[in-house]
């Protein structure tokens, strides 16, 4: 059993642009590191036995020991999730790096779940129409393959296709990922305690806008 994580090395003008405005550059990018760090401090804290990284970029100070480095192959998202998933092998949960109020127990109830006898496959939609993990209980690249991302139905498109390949489908609660300034506030919220929100707090031109607007 492994973690997953699909992670792009944080660079500004690379990283997190739909937090520009009122974020700029730079801002958005430090957001995205604290976002990574927490996300991999989870996945480090789990009883996951294998722990991955499929990294788009260089890894840096945010990336803890124990973690093995994949580089992301493909052109368009779905092509990269797929090339991960065999690069990696499974069984297996994976997540992004959207979602730094992840906990290690969440992450090791979606790894029992997967393991269950009835379960073939995992989705833990989001509240924007997305998805922010899926388990699978091998690679199944087609699981993935010209499925619409980042749009309000990738989630029903990519539940869709799981049941079309003939899996069955254990449902995730439902998690908010870090798209635009209004998520990040609301996650920080969830995750008072976190490197995410404690960065975001110490933005105060950034949190000082929103409290206006």
């Amino acid at each position: 059993m492994h973690v997953l994580v699909m992670a792009k090395a944080p660079e500004p003008g690379r990283v997190k642009t739909r937090l520009c405005p009122p974020c700029d550059p730079v801002e958005a990018a430090i957001l995205a590191e604290a976002a990574l760090a927490d996300t991999c401090d989870a996945v480090a804290r789990s009883g996951a036995p294998r722990r991955v990284v499929a990294l788009d970029g260089e890894p840096g100070r945010w990336l803890p020991p124990g973690f093995e480095v994949i580089t992301q192959r493909g052109r368009s998202l779905d092509e990269r999730l797929a090339n991960a998933w065999v690069d990696t092998g499974g069984p297996g949960v994976q997540i992004g790096m959207d979602t730094p109020q992840v906990t290690p127990a969440a992450l090791d109830g979606a790894l029992a779940l997967l393991d269950a006898p009835s379960t073939t496959a995992l989705l833990g939609p989001a509240v924007d129409g997305g998805w922010w993990a899926i388990g699978l209980e091998s690679p199944d690249p087609r699981v993935f393959r010209g499925v619409p991302m980042s749009t309000p139905y990738t989630g029903a498109a990519q539940r869709r296709r799981l049941r079309a390949r003939g899996h069955q489908v254990a449902e995730l609660a439902p998690m908010r990922d870090v798209d635009r300034i209004e998520d990040a506030l609301a996650v920080a919220r969830v995750a008072p305690a976190s490197r995410f929100a404690e960065t975001l707090d110490g933005m105060a031109r950034i949190t000082a806008s929103q409290s206006v607007a």
